[in-house]
Protein backbone atom coordinates (compact mmCIF):
# COMPACT_ATOMS: atom_id res chain seq x y z
CA UNK A 1 0.00 0.00 0.00
CA UNK A 2 1.15 3.56 -1.06
CA UNK A 3 -1.52 6.34 0.23
CA UNK A 4 0.59 9.38 1.61
CA UNK A 5 3.93 11.03 0.05
CA UNK A 6 6.56 13.45 0.76
CA UNK A 7 8.02 15.50 -2.23
CA UNK A 8 10.02 18.41 -1.30
CA UNK A 9 12.78 18.58 -4.57
CA UNK A 10 12.24 21.61 -6.32
CA UNK A 11 11.22 21.66 -9.80
CA UNK A 12 14.77 22.36 -11.15
CA UNK A 13 16.22 19.56 -9.07
CA UNK A 14 13.90 16.85 -10.08
CA UNK A 15 14.35 17.68 -13.95
CA UNK A 16 18.39 17.67 -13.21
CA UNK A 17 18.02 14.48 -11.89
CA UNK A 18 15.62 12.73 -14.49
CA UNK A 19 17.55 14.70 -16.78
CA UNK A 20 13.92 15.83 -18.03
CA UNK A 21 11.88 18.44 -19.39
CA UNK A 22 9.52 20.04 -17.26
CA UNK A 23 6.21 20.87 -18.18
CA UNK A 24 4.74 24.16 -16.94
CA UNK A 25 2.10 22.44 -14.52
CA UNK A 26 4.09 20.82 -11.86
CA UNK A 27 2.91 21.31 -8.60
CA UNK A 28 5.65 23.37 -7.06
CA UNK A 29 6.72 23.94 -2.85
CA UNK A 30 7.56 21.90 -0.08
CA UNK A 31 4.61 18.48 -0.40
CA UNK A 32 4.73 16.90 3.02
CA UNK A 33 1.58 15.20 2.44
CA UNK A 34 0.48 14.79 -1.41
CA UNK A 35 -2.76 12.66 -0.95
CA UNK A 36 -4.88 10.72 -3.71
CA UNK A 37 -6.45 13.03 -6.42
CA UNK A 38 -3.60 15.26 -5.61
CA UNK A 39 -1.32 16.12 -8.36
CA UNK A 40 2.14 14.13 -8.75
CA UNK A 41 4.91 15.01 -10.39
CA UNK A 42 6.39 12.22 -12.78
CA UNK A 43 8.98 11.39 -15.17
CA UNK A 44 7.82 9.79 -17.98
CA UNK A 45 9.35 9.10 -22.13
CA UNK A 46 8.03 10.57 -25.27
CA UNK A 47 9.20 10.44 -28.44
CA UNK A 48 12.54 10.02 -26.97
CA UNK A 49 12.61 12.74 -24.36
CA UNK A 50 12.59 12.71 -21.07
CA UNK A 51 9.31 14.89 -19.53
CA UNK A 52 8.32 16.33 -15.95
CA UNK A 53 4.33 15.69 -16.36
CA UNK A 54 1.70 16.60 -13.65
CA UNK A 55 -0.92 13.38 -12.96
CA UNK A 56 -3.64 13.21 -10.86
CA UNK A 57 -3.49 10.24 -8.74
CA UNK A 58 -5.74 7.80 -9.00
CA UNK A 59 -5.72 5.82 -12.17
CA UNK A 60 -9.18 5.89 -14.22
CA UNK A 61 -9.50 3.36 -17.24
CA UNK A 62 -11.13 4.45 -19.93
CA UNK A 63 -14.43 3.01 -19.44
CA UNK A 64 -14.90 5.32 -16.10
CA UNK A 65 -17.78 7.48 -17.13
CA UNK A 66 -16.88 10.36 -14.13
CA UNK A 67 -14.00 10.25 -12.13
CA UNK A 68 -16.19 8.86 -9.35
CA UNK A 69 -17.69 5.97 -11.60
CA UNK A 70 -15.26 2.98 -9.51
CA UNK A 71 -13.09 2.91 -6.86
CA UNK A 72 -10.20 5.25 -6.89
CA UNK A 73 -7.33 3.56 -8.12
CA UNK A 74 -4.32 4.68 -6.21
CA UNK A 75 -2.34 1.65 -6.16
CA UNK A 76 -1.44 -1.76 -9.08
CA UNK A 77 -0.42 -4.65 -7.30
CA UNK A 78 2.93 -5.73 -9.11
CA UNK A 79 1.79 -9.47 -9.39
CA UNK A 80 -1.42 -8.76 -11.02
CA UNK A 81 -1.30 -5.27 -12.74
CA UNK A 82 -0.36 -7.04 -16.42
CA UNK A 83 -3.88 -9.45 -16.01
CA UNK A 84 -5.86 -6.98 -14.80
CA UNK A 85 -7.99 -5.23 -17.11
CA UNK A 86 -7.88 -1.97 -15.88
CA UNK A 87 -3.54 -2.14 -16.11
CA UNK A 88 -2.62 -4.35 -18.65
CA UNK A 89 -2.05 -1.93 -21.32
CA UNK A 90 -0.20 1.11 -19.45
CA UNK A 91 2.10 -1.33 -17.68
CA UNK A 92 3.05 -2.71 -21.22
CA UNK A 93 3.48 0.91 -23.07
CA UNK A 94 2.90 3.84 -20.43
CA UNK A 95 5.05 3.24 -17.38
CA UNK A 96 6.75 6.85 -15.66
CA UNK A 97 8.39 7.31 -12.18
CA UNK A 98 7.04 9.44 -9.20
CA UNK A 99 9.58 11.26 -7.45
CA UNK A 100 9.37 11.23 -3.74
CA UNK A 101 11.16 12.31 -0.38
CA UNK A 102 9.55 9.12 1.28
CA UNK A 103 6.11 7.87 1.91
CA UNK A 104 4.03 7.33 5.04
CA UNK A 105 2.87 3.91 6.55
CA UNK A 106 0.47 3.51 9.73
CA UNK A 107 0.23 0.74 12.24
CA UNK A 108 -2.74 -0.34 14.94
CA UNK A 109 -2.15 1.04 18.19
CA UNK A 110 -4.31 1.07 21.56
CA UNK A 111 -8.17 1.04 20.61
CA UNK A 112 -7.87 0.90 16.82
CA UNK A 113 -5.43 4.49 17.19
CA UNK A 114 -3.83 4.93 13.43
CA UNK A 115 -0.31 5.27 14.18
CA UNK A 116 2.02 6.61 11.20
CA UNK A 117 5.33 6.02 10.54
CA UNK A 118 7.88 8.10 7.83
CA UNK A 119 9.51 5.83 5.95
CA UNK A 120 12.11 6.91 3.55
CA UNK A 121 16.00 6.30 2.00
CA UNK A 122 18.18 5.40 4.41
CA UNK A 123 21.22 7.51 2.81
CA UNK A 124 18.80 10.29 2.78
CA UNK A 125 18.72 10.24 -1.63
CA UNK A 126 15.41 10.21 -2.94
CA UNK A 127 12.73 8.12 -3.87
CA UNK A 128 12.33 6.62 -7.33
CA UNK A 129 8.43 4.65 -6.98
CA UNK A 130 7.32 2.43 -10.39
CA UNK A 131 3.99 4.00 -12.00
CA UNK A 132 2.09 3.36 -14.37
CA UNK A 133 -0.30 6.04 -16.02
CA UNK A 134 -3.67 7.17 -18.36
CA UNK A 135 -4.78 9.76 -20.22
CA UNK A 136 -8.65 9.95 -19.61
CA UNK A 137 -11.56 12.32 -21.23
CA UNK A 138 -15.51 12.06 -21.47
CA UNK A 139 -17.61 15.00 -22.13
CA UNK A 140 -15.18 17.76 -22.53
CA UNK A 141 -13.29 16.97 -18.71
CA UNK A 142 -9.91 15.24 -19.91
CA UNK A 143 -7.00 14.23 -16.74
CA UNK A 144 -3.84 12.54 -17.05
CA UNK A 145 -3.90 9.85 -14.20
CA UNK A 146 -1.50 7.64 -12.42
CA UNK A 147 -1.40 4.73 -9.90
CA UNK A 148 1.81 3.44 -7.90
CA UNK A 149 2.62 -0.11 -8.48
CA UNK A 150 3.22 -1.90 -5.16
CA UNK A 151 4.94 -5.40 -4.50
CA UNK A 152 5.23 -7.85 -1.34
CA UNK A 153 6.57 -5.85 1.73
CA UNK A 154 10.51 -6.46 2.16
CA UNK A 155 13.14 -4.91 3.44
CA UNK A 156 11.78 -5.37 7.38
CA UNK A 157 8.70 -3.31 6.36
CA UNK A 158 6.65 -6.55 7.09
CA UNK A 159 6.25 -5.30 10.10
CA UNK A 160 4.67 -1.98 9.31
CA UNK A 161 2.73 -3.26 6.14
CA UNK A 162 2.32 -6.24 4.26
CA UNK A 163 2.84 -4.08 0.64
CA UNK A 164 5.23 -1.61 -0.31
CA UNK A 165 5.80 0.37 -3.51
CA UNK A 166 8.00 -0.48 -6.19
CA UNK A 167 11.56 1.83 -5.62
CA UNK A 168 13.47 1.95 -8.57
CA UNK A 169 17.38 2.16 -8.67
CA UNK A 170 18.84 5.06 -10.92
CA UNK A 171 20.52 2.19 -13.02
CA UNK A 172 16.82 0.39 -13.60
CA UNK A 173 15.43 4.03 -14.73
CA UNK A 174 15.74 3.08 -18.32
CA UNK A 175 14.61 -0.09 -18.59
CA UNK A 176 11.35 0.58 -16.37
CA UNK A 177 10.96 4.17 -18.80
CA UNK A 178 10.72 2.15 -21.80
CA UNK A 179 14.19 3.19 -23.08
CA UNK A 180 15.73 -0.02 -22.84
CA UNK A 181 13.85 -2.43 -24.44
CA UNK A 182 11.59 -5.47 -22.58
CA UNK A 183 12.17 -7.11 -19.38
CA UNK A 184 10.54 -4.40 -16.83
CA UNK A 185 8.59 -6.99 -14.81
CA UNK A 186 11.74 -8.27 -13.46
CA UNK A 187 12.04 -4.31 -11.41
CA UNK A 188 8.81 -5.09 -9.66
CA UNK A 189 10.06 -6.29 -6.78
CA UNK A 190 11.29 -5.36 -2.62
CA UNK A 191 14.27 -2.77 -2.31
CA UNK A 192 16.55 -4.15 -1.16
CA UNK A 193 17.65 -4.59 2.99
CA UNK A 194 19.28 -1.78 4.60
CA UNK A 195 18.22 0.79 1.53
CA UNK A 196 15.01 1.98 3.88
CA UNK A 197 14.27 3.83 6.88
CA UNK A 198 11.86 4.81 9.07
CA UNK A 199 10.26 6.28 12.22
CA UNK A 200 6.73 7.11 14.15
CA UNK A 201 5.78 10.53 13.20
CA UNK A 202 2.90 12.64 15.00
CA UNK A 203 -0.80 11.41 14.32
CA UNK A 204 -1.35 15.10 12.76
CA UNK A 205 -0.79 13.71 9.82
CA UNK A 206 -3.86 11.51 9.49
CA UNK A 207 -5.54 14.54 8.32
CA UNK A 208 -5.13 15.44 4.56
CA UNK A 209 -5.18 18.55 5.60
CA UNK A 210 -2.03 18.47 7.39
CA UNK A 211 1.16 20.26 6.19
CA UNK A 212 4.54 21.00 7.20
CA UNK A 213 7.89 20.20 7.71
CA UNK A 214 7.25 19.05 11.38
CA UNK A 215 5.18 15.89 9.91
CA UNK A 216 8.03 13.92 9.01
CA UNK A 217 10.14 14.62 12.09
CA UNK A 218 10.44 11.50 14.70
CA UNK A 219 8.15 11.84 17.16
CA UNK A 220 9.22 12.75 20.48
CA UNK A 221 9.11 9.92 23.30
Amino acid sequence: MCGRLVNTMPIDAMARLFDAVPSNDLPDGDRYNVCPTNQLTTAVTEGGQRRLRAMRWGFMPKWYKTPTDGPLLINARAETVAEKPAFREAVRERRCIVPADGFYEWTKGPEGARLPWFIHPADGGPMALAGIWQDWERDGEAMTTVAIVTCAAGNGMEALHSRMPVILAPEDWPLWLGESGKGAARLMRPAPDGSLAWHRVDPEVNSNRAQGAHLIEPLAA
